[in-house]
């Protein structure tokens, strides 16, 4: 046995239960092992492959609707221009055919960007930025083919200016009356749709996303102002042209080479007579015609205080100088109806740079001279050239005014080759405050006082910054006169913060001899001389907004202050030698209030440079 017993051990390989058995069970784990370890491999392999397809397909998915997007997106907006150049040019079928187009386009670009993978990839945080904001862009165009330009082009051919305005500048009432409810509720959902617009997201990286995300805002801001002005004028202009029968109008014609609150001086004015859509201008005078002895109108404790010492009721040379235009064009119905007997329905008030726009628009006008007057010298002839040319008299001067004023009347009111640039060029003056409409209807007044053309000081708490100039010298040194307005207040934290309003004035008369009609102080209260341009300098500031300082040049200043629909009023002199600069500084802490901040441009004579650093609360 002992002999087996060794021999078994020597023997590893013999049969039975032997030491070998354990390294046979080994072998075969290895092996089993090595084989489930090769599977797991050829498993991740084949997943990662499966992924990588996936991803690569996705990929390429994702490319293919990028690019059909944008290009669905390009001939939305193509045929969305096409449409609104055949509406405006009284072609209702292209204009429907194009809609229609536009439509269909901006549908396929926003069904490319609303698909499964396109969606997914926008969630992921960052590198889907893009495809979001992909995503906001059609929605946004899909709506306005839908909602805006449909309802516009149903509107038909109201919206064509050559078949709006007829020959001899007549209007045709009844096709705006019958679109003013269309217009408005296009005018509401453009609103609603530049609202979204504004609210899309800015992409994180893709330059030509966030280009055409920028320029989407830009178009709809403005899109959304011209259809509103236009709902508003479907509103308005029917009654205000005599579709219920005549009315009549006080038309100031301002010249802002001496600055009042409104704009400018009032110079001369005329009466304008609508009927039936037609409109024509007659009983052409001057300011001094107003200047008699007038009886004063209560304008409210308020009024007085703050412009009652300078008889602006009263005075024809005061009259506007609240930028508040209400105000001013109640004083002058008030004042022709103590000259003539005569009750105004409302006033208008424009001004030189106004009329050059329009000259533009209709072309040049020859005077009985031969002078030919046109968009490009009106303004330095009514506003610098005649007081030179008439410097030893005035009344010829006025004369000579009414002429320019009854001539581009006379066209304006004729057979008009190109109503839609005459309607470009009003829109523009409107736009820049160059024209202010008031009326004595209240229903028809409540709905001007919300548009640009109203001119009102806003009677609520938001953000506000109105900068006043009123000549002090009684000269005509406006004209040379050039402004830079900056408006930066602290953020949204507290309750209160503080804010700076920056105001810079230059004086660029050139040298030369000027008549002292231009360029005297007639009221020389400061010892200045000659070409020194004399401003009362008033700030309009937000409601509850209290001064902390003012400065001229950094120094310290006299103020006077007072108030105006609510609004804090803060007012220096400034005397700005010729040549030079002044640098107006208002320090101040404010409400912290909600909502945009606001800084009308008062309409005179120069295109100042207006910054305005504030945080919009309401974000």
């Amino acid at each position: 046995m002992n002999d087996h017993s060794r021999g078994d051990a020597e023997n590893p390989g013999a049969s039975g239960t032997s030491a070998g058995e354990p390294s046979v069970r080994r072998i075969r784990k290895r092996t089993n092992v090595r084989s489930k370890s090769y599977k797991r491999k050829r498993s991740l392999i084949t997943g990662g492959f499966v992924a990588s397809l996936v991803v690569v397909a996705l990929g390429l998915w994702l490319g293919y609707s990028a690019r059909e997007a944008r290009a669905n997106l390009f001939e939305a907006r193509n045929h969305a221009q096409l449409a609104k150049d055949a509406l405006l040019d009284g072609n209702t079928e292209d204009a429907e055919r194009s809609s229609t187009d536009a439509d269909k386009y901006a549908n396929k670009a926003y069904d490319y960007t609303h698909n499964v993978p396109w969606s997914v990839a926008s969630a992921i945080p960052w590198l889907g930025s893009p495809l979001e904001t992909s995503q906001q862009i059609s929605e946004v165009v899909r709506g306005l083919t839908s909602e805006v330009l449909a309802p516009a082009v149903a509107a038909g051919t109201s919206l064509a200016p050559n078949q709006l305005i007829a020959s001899g500048g007549k209007v045709n009432l009844q096709p705006l009356q019958d679109a003013a409810p269309v217009l408005d509720q296009t005018a509401v959902a453009a609103q609603r749709w530049n609202d979204q617009a504004q609210a899309i997201d800015e992409p994180t990286y893709l330059a030509s996303v966030s280009d055409a995300h920028t320029q989407l805002q830009d178009q709809l801001s403005e899109l959304s102002k011209l259809l509103g002005n236009t709902a508003i004028a479907a509103k308005l202009a029917p009654t205000m042209l005599g579709a219920d029968g005549p009315r009549n109008y006080f038309m100031a014609f301002q010249t802002n080479a001496e600055a009042r609150g409104t704009g400018g001086l009032l110079g001369g004015y005329g009466i304008i007579r609508a009927n039936d859509g037609v409109a024509r201008v007659d009983a052409l005078g001057t300011n001094h015609e107003l200047a008699g002895r007038r009886q004063p109108l209560d304008l409210g404790p308020e009024f007085a205080a703050q412009y009652g010492p300078s008889r602006p009721t009263t005075d024809s040379r005061n009259s506007n100088l609240s930028s508040h235009f209400p105000y001013a064009a109640q004083i002058w119905k008030s004042m022709w109806m103590q000259e003539a007997g005569e009750h105004v329905d409302g006033v208008i008030a424009t001004d030189p740079v106004a009329l050059s726009y329009v000259l533009a628009a209709i072309g040049p006008i020859t005077m009985p001279d031969g002078e030919v007057i046109n968009a490009d010298n009106v303004v330095e002839l009514t506003e610098s050239t005649s007081y030179i040319r008439f410097a030893d008299d005035n009344n010829a001067r006025k004369q000579y005014l009414q002429t320019v004023a009854a001539r581009v009347i006379d066209k304006m009111t004729g057979d008009i080759t190109s109503p839609q640039k005459l309607l470009d060029a009003l829109g523009r003056a409107a736009g820049e405050r160059r024209i202010a409409v008031w009326s004595s209807n209240s229903e028809a007044q409540e709905v001007l006082a919300a548009t640009p053309l109203g001119h009102v000081v806003p009677d609520d708490a938001a953000p506000f910054a109105g900068v006043v100039i009123n000549n002090q010298a009684g000269n005509k040194l406006d004209y040379y006169l050039a402004r830079t307005i900056d408006y930066t207040a602290e953020g949204c934290v507290d309750d209160t913060r503080r804010a700076t309003v920056t105001v810079k004035l230059t004086n660029n008369i050139p040298n030369g001899t000027f008549p002292d009609y231009v360029a005297g102080t007639w009221i020389n209260t400061l010892g200045v001389p000659k070409g020194t341009n004399v401003s009362a300098v008033s700030l309009l500031a937000t409601q509850g907004a209290q001064l902390r300082n003012v400065t001229i040049d950094g120094k310290p200043t006299l103020f006077r202050t007072g108030q105006e629909l609510g609004h804090p009023l803060f007012e220096v002199l400034a005397p700005v030698a010729q040549g030079q600069t002044v640098t107006i500084k208002y320090e101040l802490t404010e409400p912290t209030a909600l909502g945009a901040a606001r800084v009308p441009l008062q309409p005179l004579a120069d295109k100042p440079t207006v910054t305005v650093n504030v945080p919009d609360c309401d974000d």
